[in-house]
């Protein structure tokens, strides 16, 4: 096995200096939920200065429209942040794709606002694993990549979106647009506390069903009526019934009724839906219109399905097996072990495999308890992990790609 020459260790150790703690404190000391527009545009605004350090324009791209079902059943447009977007040497032979994200899970009125320190190299903090301490390394990484004389070989697009946590339907279009023509994607999700990466992941879909029945008197004429309720109770558990080995279904909650002397005519599943492969996820589809049609017909009810599967399933082909090796011979060099495991969750590694570019989308530093007050960042792994990046930038470099 290789190991670096003493013009990489330099240049790691360019990467392992870089400022990381004293900007993810800066940017986690912003609340950046995903519906806190203000608090997003301060994080996007520090983080254009910070990326402005690397050659290429730093620009902010609008977010596409997105809808969302209310309790009543109208369809409603939902402002996003904007997203920022880097492009490097966009003409060199080997290009990638590195990609996080700015916003969190905590709102603005969230109680979890602060940082701690644990113990020691354990900081506590919203967002600071997840993942403004992801986006410090893709920046320590590309500033010591830009010391390389090999960085002429390799150009690469940077896109830190807005709305992550919520699904990406506002930047889905632009993931996809950015990774076309890719030869490798990097995305900076944390790695768990022991360092281990997320192999194949399943997709996700998120549904909201509109029923509509019709309204009646509770005890004068009930019979005339076409209870909403029970037929989204009913599709709820036939949905729920078409789990299997390859399909997670989770009815999530059902919004609609009324007082109770009225028949209610309108109710509104919530499920989620995660297919392990593209198969599951077809059966999926069909398992919806099958029960939706099913209770349409056995309720006297009209149903609307909106939403879908905005992550699709992220198995493991040979590319991005090969992507993976790469990772764990360059942790192998550098004395970090790599191992990776399939894992319940999603993220934008699989809107961007489904692009047809190998992914590994747990490239951030260590930390855990994510999406909870208890979240926290192993510090002593930024160096790592930056380290482990640019490595694997140098190696796609010299290589001419995988």
């Amino acid at each position: 096995m290789a190991s670096p020459t003493s013009t990489e260790y330099s240049v790691l150790d360019h990467a392992a200096d870089a400022p990381m703690l004293p900007q993810i404190e800066r940017w986690a000391a912003v609340n950046s939920g995903t519906a806190n527009l203000a608090g997003l545009k301060q994080v996007a605004g520090m983080l254009a200065d910070g990326f402005a350090a690397l050659p290429g324009d730093v620009r902010l791209v609008a977010p596409d429209p997105v809808e969302s079902v209310d309790a009543q059943g109208r369809v409603n447009s939902i402002e996003r942040g904007a997203h920022l977007h880097l492009s490097v040497r966009p003409q060199a032979p080997v290009q990638v794709l590195l990609t996080g994200h700015m916003d969190t899970v905590f709102g603005v009125d969230h109680p979890f606002q602060t940082l701690q320190w644990l113990e020691p190299g354990v900081l506590n903090g919203p967002g600071t694993a997840d993942m403004k301490a992801g986006i410090s390394v893709i920046l320590a990484a590309l500033t010591a990549l830009e010391a390389s004389p090999d960085r002429d070989k390799i150009g690469y697009d940077v896109l830190i979106n807005s709305d992550e946590e919520t699904g990406s339907q506002a930047s889905a279009r632009l993931i996809a647009e950015l990774a076309k023509g890719k030869t490798a994607a990097l995305t900076y999700e944390p790695a768990l506390p022991d360092g281990t990466l997320a192999g194949a992941r399943p997709g996700s879909g998120n549904f909201s069903i509109t029923l509509h029945g019709k309204a009646a008197h509770a005890g004068r004429n009930p019979e005339d009526g076409r209870n909403a309720l029970i037929a989204a109770a009913d599709l709820a558990l036939r949905l729920n019934a078409a789990k299997a080995p390859g399909l997670k279904v989770n009815p999530a909650r059902i919004d609609g009724g009324g007082p109770n002397n009225i028949v209610p005519d309108l109710a509104i599943l919530r499920i989620n839906l995660r297919p392990m492969t593209p198969e599951d996820m077809t059966h999926a589809i069909e398992a919806i219109r099958v029960a939706v049609a099913g209770v349409e017909k056995d309720h006297d009810v009209h149903a609307h399905v909106h939403g879908g599967f905005n992550r699709p399933p992220k198995p493991l082909g040979a590319q991005a097996e090969k992507l993976f090796g790469l990772v764990r011979d360059c942790g192998a060099e550098l004395g970090i072990p790599i191992a990776w495991k399939s894992t319940g969750g999603v993220c934008d590694g699989n809107n961007i495999a489904a692009c047809g570019v190998p992914v590994v989308d747990t490239m951030g530093p260590r930390g855990g308890s994510i999406h909870s007050s208890d979240e926290f960042l192993i510090t002593d792994s930024l160096a790592e992990r930056a380290k482990l990046s640019t490595l694997t930038l140098l190696r796609l470099a010299a290589k001419g790609g995988l």
